[in-house]
């Protein structure tokens, strides 16, 4: 890269750049956690505890960048509730770990019917530099709506590769805070995880991104208050932004 380069200098080192879809570069986070709060709220009344679930602590601590029965499992296993599996195809309903992350996934979809969810200004504007700048760039996902999201916010285009919910379970690839979904994504991108940076607003991603070895692992706390800061960086981001936009300079598009 010249030193005209748009981008920050820390992403002038690194020659692929991977993104987490759901809260860096499409705003669905708040839809994935209130469906969520839904899910699991009937879950906890069932089993007679008042507290509810909380979409940011709660969200943050157990479900967040995870696949959908690992985040249920982790919740329930916190307020102590010993649910069975289940099975895959289980209705949506409270009685088993699959049922509840059944019951997300329909409350999910018919949020994103009747809302939709847009791409995040600023990362659009990084992910067009990147792009101009012949970084390749990758989206990664647990969730299996990743490429139907990306597609209707018109950003699947700035991607050389996405590496979703769908292909995860194609390949049995372990969900975060395991690496195997940024390792594949690099891979497809032909560089190695040691000049590949991650973008992640969970703390399971940055924990991924840092066990997996990859050059620089950036947080992106959203957060009004930056609270989600320091769990980011405890968890194994190198630095923490509010928005990706951040890592271009005043001067670029």
């Amino acid at each position: 890269m010249t030193t005209t380069s748009p981008l920050a200098p820390c992403l002038r080192t690194v020659r692929a750049v991977v993104f987490d879809t759901d809260g860096v570069v499409i705003d669905s986070a708040g839809l994935h956690a209130e469906a969520w709060r839904g899910a699991f709220d009937a879950c906890l009344a069932a089993a007679g505890q008042d507290r509810g679930f909380d979409p940011l602590a709660d969200y943050r601590r157990h479900v967040d960048g995870k696949a959908r029965l690992d985040g249920a499992a982790s919740f329930l296993a916190a307020r102590g509730l010993s649910l069975p599996p289940g099975e895959p195809d289980d209705a949506p309903g409270t009685t088993t770990v699959a049922a509840v992350a059944a019951r997300k996934e329909e409350l999910f979809t018919e949020a994103l019917r009747a809302h939709g969810a847009d791409a995040w200004p600023g990362t659009v504007r990084l992910l067009r530099a990147l792009r101009r700048e012949r970084v390749p760039r990758a989206a990664v996902s647990a969730s299996r709506h990743a490429r139907g999201l990306l597609a209707n916010a018109g950003v699947l285009e700035l991607f050389d590769a996405v590496v979703d919910g769908e292909e995860a379970r194609r390949l049995r690839l372990p969900g975060k805070p395991d690496p195997a979904l940024f390792t594949e994504a690099a891979r497809r991108l032909g560089v190695a995880v040691g000049g590949t940076a991650v973008l992640e607003d969970a703390w399971a991603g940055a924990e991924a991104g840092r066990r997996g070895g990859f050059g620089l692992v950036i947080g992106v706390d959203r957060t009004a208050d930056g609270s989600g800061a320091p769990g980011l960086l405890r968890h194994g981001a190198d630095l923490v932004v509010a928005d990706p936009g951040e890592l271009l300079g005043s001067g670029s598009e």
